[in-house]
């Protein structure tokens, strides 16, 4: 489900260029029986399966053994905080990270024990963790350097600044009526950028008012 995305457009040409690596780990490789189960039946009732404790907690120790456990294990669940820029940003500077996709009603509680973190895209449940995780790598890979060719190119997008990006234009001047704004066409670079700032300003007023708070609750 994974590898067709990362071989593609700019995350391959990364990993092709030995900016990023990412290596995919099937949990069914490290479970027992002829059949590998991976996952069983909740105690208790319930409906749904839940990921088997003992091929999940091996498959993470076998990847950690090769960094000598010093890579954080992050599981991708509903129930973690919420990803945001700022945490990709945070990922980016990390040499290795271990994503764990949950699957199902999700993982057995015990292997909690070997998770440094849980990660939530938001208040929604998907059938498992591999988008979320896809959405983690991207957000995070395209922030390493080299990955997007011009490493000044995330420096204006939404949430690096604390504010959403402002409109973007390109070819035709015109189009079913609307035009580009004289502005971006003027040439003058401390006006355009002073608008590019007010556009910005303004987008995450109407849109994303939260974005403006600081975080001792003081308005900007």
């Amino acid at each position: 489900m994974i590898s067709p995305y990362l071989e593609g457009s700019i995350l391959g040409r990364a990993q092709q260029a030995g900016h990023l690596k990412v290596q995919l780990f099937n949990i069914r490789d490290w479970a027992e029986g002829r059949h590998q189960q991976v996952d069983d039946y909740p105690y208790g009732g319930g409906q749904g399966l839940v990921l088997k404790p003992e091929p999940l907690t091996a498959a993470i120790e076998a990847v950690r053994d090769g960094d000598d456990g010093r890579a954080p294990v992050v599981l991708m669940s509903p129930k973690g905080e919420r990803f945001s820029q700022s945490t990709a940003r945070r990922l980016s500077m990390l040499p290795r990270v271990v994503l764990v996709c949950g699957r199902y009603e999700g993982v057995d509680e015990r292997v909690r024990d070997f998770i440094d973190e849980e990660i939530s895209l938001g208040d929604f449940v998907l059938t498992g963790g591999e988008v979320p995780a896809l959405a983690v790598i991207d957000a995070t890979a395209r922030l390493l350097p080299g990955v997007l060719g011009n490493d000044l190119s995330h420096g204006d997008e939404s949430f690096e600044a604390g504010m959403l990006e402002f409109p973007q234009y390109t070819r035709p001047r015109e189009f079913r009526g609307r035009q580009v704004p004289e502005v971006l066409l003027s040439g003058d670079h401390a006006r355009i950028e002073r608008w590019r700032v007010e556009r910005a300003l303004e987008r995450t007023q109407n849109r994303r008012p939260d974005l403006l708070v600081e975080d001792e609750g003081e308005e900007r």
